[in-house]
């Protein structure tokens, strides 16, 4: 599992949140993936480099109260996604099949069948993707469901559509013994998929109608957040996700958003479509609306805030961000 970025794009709140542990529906975004795997009978490692103590921390402690075994592998500089894969050449020797997945991203990942899909097709690489291009579109696939394309390579005569890759990869045992120790390019598709697009090889993309998020943006984050809080991942539909130890008090009202452990809304205050994250307290009469209110912070009595990332200030400043009252408020 990937866990190593920096988050860039979501500061400043992750400059103190790792990308991995953001909390989604009372439960960090990574210990779902891990939840998934461990059913699945994977092995797990996980690579680190930014904030990695916090992240090794934050899992291995629900980890091992969930009693899933976790291999840790901290990076001395980040090395992409194909340095990750030759930094644990060792921990991956004797996997039949390997998958990669990312740490930041929100789905009930349907492992099972992606590698059902990759042993029927007799794949080399099988890709997830979902219906459309709506976050990237860098994968073209054809009616076959063969890759046909990666970002600017393309094959054969057959054009594809576009999709957009969802972070599950699965590489068959012989595609990582062909890794060189010092590949071209530690990004995964220049160094990898696109050699091996170019050669031949057989890489199958595989479609999930499975709702999915890229939580790489404050405004991805929310609505990723917001969704997984309605449906728990799947179609039913709830009102709100309050976490447990949570207090909404009388005359408040809390709608279509989600209040994460250990936080507070108080009497006449209006959330709506907002993610409150643990120990934020929302003051009296205060009215939040599109809004993330990172860990701690306490939200001034009556104030009004739309469509703003409210973080500490010592946290640093985010992309278009402005100070106001000790608090940092970043637009989504």
């Amino acid at each position: 599992m990937l866990c190593a970025g920096r988050g860039e794009r979501l500061q400043p709140l992750t400059g103190a949140v790792p990308k991995p542990l953001l909390p989604v529906a009372g439960r960090a975004v990574a210990m779902r993936t891990i939840d998934l795997l461990h059913r699945a009978g994977c092995e797990i490692a996980v690579n680190l480099y930014h904030l990695g103590d916090a992240v090794r921390h934050g899992l291995e402690s629900e980890a091992v109260a969930r009693g899933v075994e976790l291999r840790f592998e901290v990076e001395p500089d980040l090395l992409g996604t194909l340095g990750a894969v030759v930094n644990l050449r060792d921990f991956l020797a004797d996997a039949d099949e390997v998958l990669l997945v990312n740490g930041d991203s929100l789905c009930r990942w349907p492992i099972r069948e992606a590698l059902d899909r990759h042993r029927r097709s007799g794949a080399d690489v099988t890709l997830q993707v979902g219906w459309d291009d709506r976050v990237g579109g860098g994968v073209e696939v054809d009616p076959r469901g063969l890759v046909v394309g990666l970002r600017d390579v393309q094959v054969g005569p057959v054009r594809g559509r576009k999709r957009t890759f969802q972070g599950l990869h699965v590489l068959s045992r012989r595609v990582v013994e062909q890794i060189p120790a010092r590949p071209s390019s530690n990004d995964i598709v220049e160094g990898l998929y696109q050699p091996l697009l170019r050669s031949g090889a057989r890489i199958v993309g595989f479609r999930s109608r499975r709702p999915w998020h890229d939580l790489g943006t404050p405004r991805r984050y929310l609505e990723g957040a917001l969704d997984w809080g309605r449906t728990a991942g799947g179609r039913k539909r709830r009102r709100r996700f309050v976490a447990p130890g949570v207090s909404v008090a009388a005359g408040a009202i809390v709608e279509r958003s989600v209040l994460e452990p250990g936080s507070h809304v108080a009497e006449d205050a209006v959330v709506e479509r907002s993610l409150v994250l643990p120990g934020a307290r929302v003051g009296s009469g205060a009215q939040l609306l599109e809004t993330i209110v990172a860990p701690g912070i306490r939200v001034p009595d009556g104030g009004r805030i739309d469509g703003q990332l409210v973080t500490p200030v010592d946290w640093g400043p985010g992309a278009g961000s402005r100070e106001r009252g000790g608090l940092v408020f970043t637009p989504l």
